[in-house]
């Protein structure tokens, strides 16, 4: 049984210059089309499956009209939730009003995540992102919401250790409940790509790394980019790094759906005439146990070693090279658990190529 369904919504009043995801400047003639289109494709696949989380993403939902979003929550009563589901919606913060708040709760919303970025004047301009009042908006968001997660990307060019600490005094000083922090990563095809930025350097990105992790040390850093008050931990984002299934709807979104991982086309004239799918990849045995280790070691619980026995009936020491991960301490066994060595968190990457 599928558990989580995200809902992809494309449009943005702003083109941030980091931004890989699909996504579109919001145009008003194309929203009531595109939100039929979505109608029809999640009642053609959905399969009336009892969700625990629902996920609606960007692009910027919240740049939607109060009209258009009841359109949207119109759509997702689709969708049959458990009595103690998560249900998210992101949000910039010039859009957070009592309208846009009310109608979310009243539709079923219960956690907002909110994309700040950054508090610093030179980082907002690099990233081409707005601020405003942000004490204001999150305090007005916190009466209606008590589960909110905020986004920070650090390791920006020319950025020192003294902007990153002030942007975590900020977050701290707001209390929420859920802080995600993502170094930055020049991808193909976005603005600071086609402009040649050239990268932070490593040694400075990891000590960044180190400030963010003693800075959030009362918070459960359960993710290599994630922290959470205890009880707080984003269930949607557990379930991709759990490797289960998932919906994905709207332009751009990505389904895990059986043995297959199927990619909607990111063509705004395709989804609007109802042509959804892009590509789909058949996923065997081995590619699901690949997945199973990149996503799990994500976590810095890591992975359960019983639960993967079950799961595959296979023993987890016994793939790839991982005992010779742990001979080399890059890999640690403790109490039922396989988890990257909280050393070389910062350098995952360089671990989890073994498993591809």
């Amino acid at each position: 049984m599928i558990k989580s369904a995200y809902i992809h919504i494309p449009f943005c009043k702003n083109i941030c210059s980091y931004c890989d995801f699909c996504k579109f400047y919001y145009k008003k003639e194309w929203i009531n089309d595109y939100l039929d289109s979505l109608k029809v494709e999640i009642k053609k696949d959905y399969k009336n499956d009892i969700l625990d989380t629902l996920y609606i993403g960007g692009g910027t939902p919240s740049s939607l009209s109060l009209d258009e979003l009841k359109k949207l929550f119109d759509i997702t009563k689709n969708f049959k939730l458990n009595d103690n589901y998560e249900f998210t919606i992101e949000f910039n913060i010039e859009d957070i009003d009592d309208e846009k708040l009310l109608l979310c709760k009243n539709s079923g919303v219960n956690r907002l995540s909110i994309g700040v970025e950054s508090f610093n004047k030179n980082n907002l301009e690099f990233l081409e992102r707005k601020l405003g009042d942000y004490e204001t908006k999150v305090k007005l968001a916190k009466r209606y919401f008590d589960n909110i997660n905020i986004d920070l990307i650090y390791a920006l060019p020319n950025e020192d250790k003294e902007v990153l600490i002030n942007d975590l005094d900020k977050i701290l000083e707001l209390d929420v409940t859920h802080i995600s922090c993502y170094s930055l990563i020049l991808e193909e095809h976005t603005k600071l790509f086609i402009r040649k930025i050239v990268p932070i350097d490593e040694e400075i990105d990891f000590e960044m790394y180190k400030i963010i992790n003693d800075k959030l040390k009362n918070y459960n850093h359960y993710e290599i980019s994630n922290y959470s008050k205890i009880g707080y931990e984003s269930r949607h984002n557990l379930n991709y790094w759990n490797n289960n299934e998932y919906y994905g709807f709207g332009c751009g979104a990505s389904s895990y759906m059986g043995t297959s991982r199927r990619n909607n086309s990111r063509s705004i004239n395709k989804y609007l005439n109802k042509v959804y799918r892009y590509e789909e990849e058949y996923i065997d045995i081995d590619k699901k146990i690949s997945y199973e280790l990149i996503l799990g070691f994500r976590k810095t619980k890591g992975i359960n070693i019983e639960e993967f026995r079950k799961k595959y009936d296979k023993d987890i020491l016994d793939l790839y090279n991982i005992k010779e991960l742990i001979n080399d301490k890059k890999l640690i066994v403790d109490n039922g658990y396989i988890f990257i060595n909280p050393e070389y968190l910062y350098i995952e990457n360089e671990i989890l190529i073994n498993f591809l």
